[in-house]
């Protein structure tokens, strides 16, 4: 693995764990608590439109990570879906990204990143 597909693993590992530690500092329980704060909402938004560009960049540099990353398209159609398509976004939708998708994208971008260091 080359050191700029590195250097795109480590932003999906910090803009990852900036989204959990704002869900637990800010005491995130719901998509109720969760639509109720804007600029936590701005905040993920973000987090996760740096998550989907920087999954994009990879698999354009080594389609190989299609298959790595089993959801990578989903995460760059989501990205897209934030960054061009804004009013299409609902809470309920991120916050299903945020519970149930990027603890799993999370544990294989660390799986990657532990087998390159290795």
């Amino acid at each position: 693995m080359d050191d700029r597909i590195a250097k795109w693993l480590f932003d999906i590992q910090l803009a990852g764990t900036e989204i959990q530690t704002f869900i637990d500092q800010y005491k995130i329980e719901s998509v109720i608590d969760y639509s109720q704060n804007i600029i936590l909402k701005k905040a993920i938004e973000r987090n996760l439109e740096i998550i989907g560009e920087a999954v994009n960049r990879i698999v354009k540099r080594d389609n190989t990570f299609l298959e790595t990353l089993p959801e990578s398209r989903s995460i760059i159609g989501l990205r897209n879906i934030i960054i061009h398509a804004y009013d299409g976004i609902s809470d309920e939708m991120i916050w299903s990204v945020v519970n149930q998708h990027l603890p799993v994208l999370l544990k294989q971008v660390d799986q990657v990143m532990g087998n390159w260091k290795n």
